[in-house]
């Protein structure tokens, strides 16, 4: 039941706030947005405001925000296909970009809640970092020249250097100070260390919305580094899918709200990220088909382009079902 559970606020949060993305630009756009739906199938509760139909229905696997004209021809002027080119893609793109706002601020509640590891720092006595001049309150600015944005990059150098040498750059009264440091190794990991603890800022809305958008980004890029490599063949490809996802905001929940919360800004950003690959049927292909239609300055035609959307939503439903025997195999063995 927790899990159930877990999962149904996860992907209900998800699932909302990218459709959430589309309706308020749609709007904010005087497009006509006949009906905003969470999940497909019948409606379990449905209720009309004004123009606009507001339905939760049976199957939560997803979601939709229908606007006047988006699939057929209408002479409405509100109608979404008679707006500008510009109005259309801003429309398309609200929706992975509200996924990774709402990355940003789940990482955010959950640095303002248990606190943030700041660059800022307290020296272990007797280790290299204080042997080599480091001092308490030092900000960390740079290691081996290379400037580093958050404390998970400075855990992640240095733990990849053990018994070796490294400079360190600090901001120290407005000045900046360089350091050699030779770094010590850890028994039980065998990661690199020099002897830092980062001071933890708690409660701080700025500090915990600058750590929700470092984490964000710092995960992103993760992520497209992974694919890389993937593409590259140094790493093997491992898709997860509802299932699989489902089992991890399970074994989530059992840790605690955070870890949940800490889940749904992964996925959140992973969603919005794949949203944006320029893959038909995604937001990704429906704007590219839009900047196509910037550049050559009319419209590709309607019926060529609903044919390309249709062959990509049958593939992309194809990779679903092998990724969800995959995730069905994986979990029962």
């Amino acid at each position: 039941m927790q899990t159930l559970l877990s999962s149904i606020f996860v992907f209900g949060m998800l699932i909302f706030f990218h459709e959430l993305g589309h309706f308020i630009v749609a709007k904010l756009s005087d497009i006509k947005v006949n009906e905003f739906s969470l999940g497909f199938g019948p409606p379990l509760v449905s209720v009309k405001s004004k123009e606009t139909q507001y339905s939760l229905r049976l199957l939560p696997f997803g979601g939709y925000v229908k606007m006047e004209g988006e699939d057929a021809a209408t002479s409405d002027p509100r109608a979404f296909n008679n707006k500008s080119a510009l109005v259309r893609l801003g429309v398309i793109l609200a929706g992975p970009i509200m996924n990774f706002l709402l990355a940003i601020l789940l990482l955010g509640i959950i640095g303002f809640s248990s606190g943030i590891a700041t660059l800022q720092v307290k020296v272990i006595p007797g280790e290299p970092a204080q042997l080599s001049g480091i001092q308490d309150n030092d900000v960390i600015y740079a290691i081996n020249n290379q400037k580093v944005s958050g404390w998970d990059e400075v855990v992640e150098i240095i733990s990849s250097m053990p018994n070796e040498k490294i400079s360190v750059t600090v901001i120290r009264d407005g000045k900046y100070m360089d350091f050699d440091v030779n770094t010590t190794m850890e028994p039980e990991t065998q990661r690199g260390i020099i002897g830092i603890q980062s001071v933890i800022v708690k409660h701080s809305i700025l500090e915990s919305l600058k750590y929700g958008f470092q984490k964000t980004f710092w995960i992103l890029k993760v992520i497209l580094v992974g694919i890389f490599q993937t593409i590259a063949g140094k790493v093997k490809a491992d898709v997860v899918g509802p299932v699989g996802l489902v089992h991890i905001v399970g074994e989530a929940a059992k840790i605690g709200v955070y870890q949940v919360l800490y889940i749904a800004a992964i996925i959140s950003a992973n969603l919005g990220l794949f949203n944006l690959f320029p893959i038909p049927a995604l937001d990704g292909g429906r704007g590219m088909f839009l900047l196509i239609e910037i550049l050559r300055g009319r419209p590709i035609e309607p019926e060529r382009e609903g044919l390309i959307h249709f062959i990509g939503f049958a593939l992309l439903m194809f990779l679903m079902i092998l990724v969800l025997f995959k995730d069905i195999k994986e979990l029962w063995i």
